[in-house]
């Protein structure tokens, strides 16, 4: 009999016994207190409803036909209330083939008290397998088969104290499985060759949190972790979170820029759409759950549309490769945006960038011109409009500007198709030169981010790799190469927790590189695609009814909206 299931059925006693009501299963051989089934499929339901206790083992031999291990007698010892249970009672013996425990296995005997299941050869318990056993108190499912465990199998077991699923061949546990066990004061899940990757990190964390004792045993893998105990853990250590950034929707024309901004307490896209000749607004559908078109400003040759919000105003700076930049306003709220001044039309004849900074408490606009002929212009707001305030870098054909602060001052960085780029400090309401960047040759653009209190600087170049740097306190040093044929832009964003910076390409797909703070280096993340981006050229995110946004504004491609989306590896 050593081959088979048994399955012991332990009644209160022998007086209070009533044979049960209806026939006696077809595989089994009843009499008054016992029923013997041999190679059953399933659980028998016809045993009297009254049962206190269920047990199912291969060999029958030791107390009662049924051996008890130390921990269960341990356990059952302590309990006076089924003290009967090493009493020599009537029992009934059942040897099963059962292959799984099913949703409601035990509807029929709803008053058990104690369940065990030893040496069987079922793998799986399904979520409510133990439906309508309140009342049980102890439950051990020990040396099985068992590889899967639904995260509702013990839902509904409130008076369970005991629970052992020692001796299988578990290597995770749901998280959630013992979520409603708040009497639980023992949990034995030794022996099972547990995998301490992210998925038990949940186990690591309730253990604490709860008024049981814990058996955990080691760890089967991975090979690092092999053989410790699971208490010796530090959950701390665990890297269990992980982003994705999946396609949400296209904007059918291409852009050279996009920009976020809060009108009205209302997050708003803008992008600069040169072929279509346009500065287009766009605001959030909540009806239809995407982005729509607000409103459009008249700009040809677009190639940056910088917006400023001052209380109820709202600014649009259209920096145009012809026909003259132009300053757009809204006075107010329901108003619509109109034109209302033509900006520094001798000095920007060929814009390439414009950023937005404060200087002494005042906005201003910078702008990067390309030209040989032009100059880069600071402009700042004085009455109704923004005038020159100076001009940068005269004659060397500017790329790129990127406002950011060092050592507590504003600074100014200009990327240009002549020379090294060049930093400038704000110094007696001017900028003046402050130094260059070393081996930094055929840069077009720069961006900055902060991290641990660090400044650093994204650099892109079209030809060569581009660049990762941080600031000393005097210079900037380079941290970290990344190939990058055909780069126009090299952006980092902070989205959520995230530090990310998304290399885009011309020739390849953009890689997204997100900051480990650990090692204070940009590490691969994911392509965006499909759909591939077609020539990017900016990129920027928003935040938009609790949802993460990415814009990828494409040269020569449509616009392509990407969702920011946070994994927990450890669910």
């Amino acid at each position: 009999m050593g081959g088979a299931g048994v399955l012991l059925l332990l009644l209160a006693g022998a007086g209070a016994w009533r044979p049960p009501k209806g026939k006696c299963p077809l595989s089994c051989s009843c009499s008054k207190d016992s029923a013997l089934c041999e190679g059953s499929p399933d659980l028998p339901d016809s045993f009297s409803p009254t049962l206190l206790s269920l047990m199912e083992r291969k060999d029958i031999q030791g107390w009662g036909g049924v051996p008890v291990s130390p921990r269960q007698e341990t356990a059952l010892g302590r309990d006076r209330s089924i003290g009967v249970v090493f009493s020599s009672v009537s029992s009934s013996l059942v040897r099963t083939g059962v292959t799984q425990l099913k949703a409601g296995s035990f509807l029929r005997v709803p008053t058990l008290h104690l369940l065990l299941f030893t040496s069987n050869s079922f793998s799986v318990i399904e979520d409510d397998a133990f439906a309508g056993l309140s009342h049980l108190r102890y439950l051990f499912i020990e040396d099985n088969e068992i590889g899967s465990i639904s995260k509702n199998a013990l839902r509904g077991l409130r008076s369970l104290t005991h629970l052992s699923l020692a001796n299988n061949n578990l290597e995770t546990l749901p998280r959630f499985l013992f979520r409603g066990l708040e009497t639980l004061t023992h949990v034995d899940l030794r022996g099972n060759p547990f995998q301490c990757d992210c998925r038990v990190l949940w186990l690591l964390q309730w253990m604490p949190t709860v008024n049981a004792s814990v058996g955990t045993g080691a760890c089967a893998g991975p090979t690092a972790l092999a053989h410790m105990q699971l208490r010796h853990l530090d959950p701390k250590t665990f890297k269990c979170r992980a982003i994705e950034l999946s396609w949400f929707q296209t904007v059918g024309e291409s852009a050279l820029g996009v920009e976020s901004f809060s009108y009205q307490g209302e997050p708003h896209m803008v992008l600069a759409q040169p072929f279509a000749g346009r500065c287009l607004i766009l605001a959030w559908d909540y009806s239809l759950q995407r982005f729509r078109p607000e409103e459009e400003l008249s700009a040809p040759s677009v190639v940056s549309c910088k917006p400023l919000v001052l209380g109820p105003r709202l600014f649009v700076l259209a920096a145009r490769l012809w026909g003259g930049s132009h300053l757009w306003a809204r006075p107010g709220p329901g108003l619509r945006l109109v034109p209302t001044q033509a900006l520094a039309p001798r000095r920007l004849l060929r814009p390439n960038d414009a950023e937005l900074l404060w200087l002494d408490g005042q906005p201003c606009f910078v702008v990067a011109d390309a030209s040989k002929a032009g100059s880069t212009t600071l402009l700042c707001q004085d009455g109704p409009g923004f005038y020159p305030r100076q001009s940068l870098h005269a004659w060397h054909r500017d790329t790129d500007a990127e406002a950011l602060e060092l050592d507590g001052r504003p600074h100014l960085l200009l990327a240009s198709a002549s020379q090294r780029p060049v930093l400038f400090h704000w110094l007696g309401g001017r900028f003046e030169r402050r130094t260059d960047i070393p081996e930094a040759e055929d840069v077009y653009a720069t961006r900055h981010f902060q991290a641990g209190g660090d400044v650093f600087l994204c650099l892109t170049r079209y030809i060569g790799d581009s660049m990762v740097m941080r600031w000393d306190g005097s210079m900037f040093r380079l941290l970290q190469q990344l190939p990058s044929r055909g780069a126009h832009v090299f952006q980092p964003l902070l989205i959520a927790r995230d530090q990310l910076a998304i290399l885009g390409s011309d020739f390849a797909f953009s890689q997204v590189f997100r900051l480990e703070p650990d090692k204070g280096l940009l590490e691969p993340l994911q392509e965006l695609g499909p759909p591939a981006l077609v020539a990017p050229r900016a990129f920027a995110h928003v935040t938009m009814a609790g949802r993460r946004f990415l814009f990828a504004a494409c040269f020569k491609g449509p616009t392509q909206i990407y969702q920011h989306h946070e994994l927990d590896l450890s669910a």
